[in-house]
């Protein structure tokens, strides 16, 4: 898997992340992110928010993804999580923005641990 970004500039925009697709290590597109959770202190992106199951962009429900459990994939132009798409059905999820999860600390653990990535 190529994972290095091919460009001068190390950052990207927000609104390219938005809408950039989410791969299982197979190859087979799960969603996308629709938005991306930034820590207001330290600044870094915690979580990719991404949209899966629906049809036709209906009734999907949101799924908090570690930052961290994601890779970009240059030669997909999108980032790989490594979880089957059977797995990801059982992560933790909510399903409109007013449903949203309190991000505490507790519920960080709780996601982390899902995707096996450490939560400092």
């Amino acid at each position: 898997m190529n994972t290095t970004v091919e460009s001068p500039n190390p950052l990207i925009a927000s609104d390219r992340v938005e809408g950039t697709a989410v791969y299982d290590t197979a190859g087979e597109k799960l969603g996308h992110v629709e938005r991306f959770m930034v820590d207001k202190v330290s600044g870094q992106a915690e979580y990719a928010v991404m949209a899966f199951g629906g049809i036709l962009g209906i009734g999907h429900r949101h799924y908090p993804v570690p930052w961290k459990a994601l890779t970009y994939d240059t030669d997909k132009s999108g980032y790989v999580v490594s979880l089957s798409k059977e797995k990801l059905e059982n992560a933790p999820n909510y399903d409109h923005e007013g449903d949203e999860p309190t991000y505490d600390r507790a519920y960080g653990q709780e996601v982390y641990a899902y995707y096996g990535v450490p939560h400092l």
